[in-house]
């Protein structure tokens, strides 16, 4: 299994016997949720799209996985999405096949999705790596695998002695307490089970790496273990151990 990080998305393609391209977070639609709250945006589903297809294009891959939060508004659709979701997913299911794992956003996805599209909300073994969104308890058959996770839209925030900062997807990287979460333990103890949160690819969409880390919120994230936690950015560069961006942050 291989690796490769797709900075401009972000999004990962995943080689196996099969390619598969990995996205998570699309988050359209999330301008209408905004404008109610007073800020307002024109809707960006039309570039974001053509971002996402143009990465398709690129990695020419078997299949393309959602890891969840394709829209945006909780319960319902909003009219945005009444009438960008047919359209955006029409446009994808063209290019490639489509696995999709439901999001805590997603509530009505299915009306656009045929039953072959729609995977397990606690995850599910593709080509042998687990997926799921990552707001749910993940299924217990995805112990020893690497397990990649949406949701948590993870953003690195760094600040020099002269206050200038970076800000920008990450991903981060961990070994999971197998037990604490229910999942089966590996056949063969030195594979552990890891995780792999994924950045969100709505560019509007972040939150502080420290933050999933000292205040989570899901099962997942409650259940790292932080000592062998890494971070590494959207286009692959390796920023070392978690610790370490902590002490960064306490100097």
């Amino acid at each position: 299994m291989n690796l490769e990080f797709i900075g401009e998305g972000p999004a990962l393609v995943v080689t196996g016997e099969e390619r598969h391209l990995v996205v998570a977070d699309l988050h359209f639609g999330i301008e209408a949720d905004l404008a109610v709250h007073g800020l307002h945006f024109r809707s960006r589903s039309r570039p974001r799209l053509e971002r996402l297809l143009k990465i398709i294009d690129r990695t020419d891959p078997d299949s393309l996985v959602l890891l969840g939060d394709i829209k945006h508004s909780i319960p319902s659709l909003t009219r945005q999405e009444y009438y960008e979701l047919p359209r955006i997913l029409g446009t994808l299911r063209d290019r490639t096949s489509l696995h999709i794992f439901p999001g805590n956003h997603d509530i009505g996805i299915e009306r656009y999705c045929s039953a072959v599209e729609i995977c397990p909300k606690d995850g599910a073994i593709i080509d042998g790596v687990g997926y799921l969104h990552g707001h749910t308890y993940p299924s217990p058959y995805l112990g020893g695998h690497l397990i990649i996770a949406g949701h948590h839209h993870p953003l690195l925030s760094l600040n020099d002695e002269v206050g200038c900062s970076l800000q920008s997807p990450a991903y981060l990287r961990a070994g999971l307490n197998t037990g604490e979460l229910g999942l089966l333990e590996p056949d063969e103890p030195d594979l552990p089970t890891r995780v792999l949160f994924m950045p969100s690819f709505n560019e509007i969409a972040g939150y502080d790496i420290l933050q999933i880390v000292r205040n989570p919120t899901s099962p997942l994230s409650r259940h790292i273990r932080q000592d062998d936690a890494e971070v590494i950015l959207a286009d692959g560069t390796y920023i070392g151990p978690l610790k370490s961006v902590m002490d960064d942050e306490s100097s």
